[in-house]
């Protein structure tokens, strides 16, 4: 499946912004990510095995919380990291 990655973990991706990821759900992706990419789970996922407060999983445009959300081999999946400020 298709995997968007926000600029801030691009040093993960080698600067890739897009890559190929696989698992039958977010939790299983991550995962995978984690074993191409060693490090980029625990920017996305923290101790209590929750999506970091900062960060946002879509899937195919909808914002998912639950990391056991079924995943399809045709599904795009975009990470985004939050901005906050004022």
């Amino acid at each position: 499946m298709r995997v968007l990655i926000p600029t801030p973990l691009r040093s993960y991706t080698h600067g890739r912004a897009e890559v190929e990821g696989s698992g039958a759900t977010v939790a299983a992706l991550l995962h995978h990510l984690d074993t191409v990419f060693p490090g980029i789970r625990f920017r996305l996922i923290d101790e209590q095995d929750r999506v970091r407060q900062h960060m946002r999983i879509f899937v195919n445009r909808e914002s998912v919380h639950d990391l056991e959300t079924a995943l399809t081999p045709t599904d795009e999946v975009q990470i985004l990291q939050a901005l906050s400020g004022g």
